[in-house]
């Protein structure tokens, strides 16, 4: 049982998609006796498990994992959702003296749990729907859309990045308030002392990791994988996955399935470089660097022996052995 003073910690190991943070919340979770809670927007989806990597069978017997398999592709799901639904696993893990460790790359559900989550109008799926078809019929009008009805949040968005731009367009014709202006409006970050560690790696070692783990899914079947879920009606949400999309159009005929792999690749890329930008706001992370690190036991290590608050709450002899 954990000191009373430990039981108000939440451990957040984030970075980029496929810097290894899942093996190596795994012996941290091991090393705590404790169990890891996913933040991953697309892990939350069932049938949805190549594309989206989530850990191994194996893995998932090892240690306990929570957020994950939660909801079917044809469901939606919101970050306000998520954070009702993480808070009380958060709490139940602490009532059994318990530090939970939350592992994921989906910035925005690290935001709302360390400084709040702002009020804003539900989704209407028929609006997106429209706005999603004005994207593609005329490309980057949907940010361009954005810069007249917001122009300070559209500066705080990046052009590409069309789930949030959607989101703050939405807003804007849905609240009665600009995406900028609702922000003022925020909820309270959970009540939990975090320990931020990020793991990144040099971006040339990055990049090459990903188009093999990209290469890898497709030959585990990432193709049917892709048909099985569009036969399940998935949602706008679910089919904005890397790799999803992607195979999606190739099946519809929009494109070869080379040009598929190409974009699965180039977009993949762009997003860890999004997911670096978008963590490096957040305060209070301490940055490990693991590259050349290839196996989780070499990243736990190194992760340990430099995250300063790990070491008052990992035993030394869990700590050698990894």
């Amino acid at each position: 049982m954990l000191e009373t003073a430990a039981m108000n910690k939440v451990i957040l190991l984030i970075g980029p998609t496929g810097v290894g943070k899942t093996g190596s919340a795994i012996l941290l979770a091991r090393a705590l006796s404790t169990e890891v809670i996913s933040s991953d927007s697309m892990q939350i989806y069932r049938h949805m498990d190549i594309g989206t990597a989530k850990p191994s069978p194996s893995e998932l017997k090892g240690v306990r994992h929570h957020m994950i398999d939660i909801v079917e592709p044809s469901e939606s799901y919101s970050v306000g959702r998520y954070i009702a639904d993480v808070a009380p696993i958060i709490d139940s893990l602490h009532v059994r003296g318990k530090i939970p460790v939350v592992t994921g790359g989906t910035g925005l559900y690290t935001k709302a749990m360390t400084r709040g989550l702002f009020k804003g109008p539900s989704a209407d799926w028929q609006l997106r729907q429209g706005l999603l078809k004005m994207e593609e019929e005329k490309g980057a009008s949907l940010y361009e859309y954005l810069k007249r009805l917001d122009p300070q949040a559209a500066e705080g968005i990046m052009p590409a990045d069309v789930r949030r731009t959607l989101r703050a367009v939405e807003v804007c014709l849905l609240g009665g308030l600009k995406m900028s202006e609702a922000k003022a409006t925020l909820t309270k970050p959970l009540p939990y002392e975090f320990i931020k560690i990020g793991l990144r790696r040099q971006r040339p070692e990055l990049y090459e990791m990903l188009d093999k783990r990209a290469d890898e899914m497709l030959r585990r079947g990432l193709l049917d994988e892709v048909g099985r879920v569009l036969l399940m009606n998935p949602s706008s949400t679910a089919m904005q996955a890397i790799g999803y999309k992607e195979i999606a159009a190739y099946m519809e005929g929009r494109y070869a399935l080379d040009e598929a792999v190409r974009l699965i690749k180039r977009n993949t890329r762009r997003y860890a470089k999004r997911q670096h930008t978008w963590f490096g706001k957040e305060e209070g992370i301490c940055w490990v660097d693991v590259t050349g690190l290839f196996e989780a036991v070499k990243i736990f290590k190194k992760m340990v022996s430099e995250v300063e608050p790990l070491h008052g709450i990992i035993p030394h002899e869990k700590k050698s052995r990894g």
